[in-house]
This record gives C-alpha cells, sequence and structure tokens, in this order.
C-alpha cells in the first residue's frame, strides 16, 4: 500500500517529498535516491500510470490534485500510459547502485522501464 513509510519526516514534508520525487521520475525517465525512498515512490509512481491508462476527465484530475507539474500531466496520459497500454503493471524498475559516501546509505536507481 503506498504511503507505510514515514521516511523520517512528518507527514506534510513526506507528502510533498513524494510529489517531488513523483512528478521529477515521471518529467525525467530516472532519479537516484535511497532505496527505501525509491520504493515508496515506486508504488506511488505505478498508481498514477495505472490511473492515466484509463484516460477520464475524472482521473486527469486526480492526476492534477498530486503531480505538481501540468506539462507532466499531460506528459503522462498522452506519452507514457498509452505505451504500457499492453502491460498490467511493473513500470519501473530499482537498481542499487551501493552505499552513498558520506552516511552510507543504500542508494537506488529508479526509472521507468
Amino acid at each position: 500500500m503506498p504511503g507505510t513509510r514515514k521516511l523520517g519526516r512528518a507527514s506534510d514534508h513526506r507528502r510533498a517529498m513524494l510529489r517531488g520525487m513523483v512528478t521529477f521520475l515521471l518529467e525525467k525517465g530516472r532519479i537516484e535516491t535511497t532505496v527505501t525512498r525509491a520504493k515508496e515512490v515506486r508504488s506511488m509512481t505505478e498508481k498514477y500510470i495505472t490511473l492515466a491508462k484509463k484516460d477520464s476527465l475524472h482521473s486527469k484530475r486526480q492526476a492534477m490534485a498530486f503531480i505538481t507539474k501540468e506539462a507532466v500531466v499531460k506528459k503522462l496520459f498522452d506519452e507514457i500510459a498509452p505505451s504500457y497500454s499492453k502491460r498490467g503493471g511493473g513500470y519501473t524498475r530499482i537498481v542499487r547502485t551501493g552505499p552513498r559516501r558520506g552516511d552510507a546509505a543504500e542508494m537506488a536507481i529508479i526509472e521507468l522501464v
């Protein structure tokens, strides 16, 4: 279930961080972050790609309420979701890259498949 990890943040800060990360992932196609954040971003991103596959006004409004950039929502509905129309799920991939220098946090790259 999306949103179950606390990630060491208050709920409003965590929601804002996840909104930004999901928006950036959909915009750029890949981001580098910690493994726990990547797992949380994966569940949220896959939820919105599945939502965009419906392509209704209601789903567009739901996506606009979460994703911070209007251009990214347009890209999601026009380019990303149609490319996954035959796929039942698993739209993202997490590749572990090793520990981060400084605090040794486990890092990963999350990207759209």
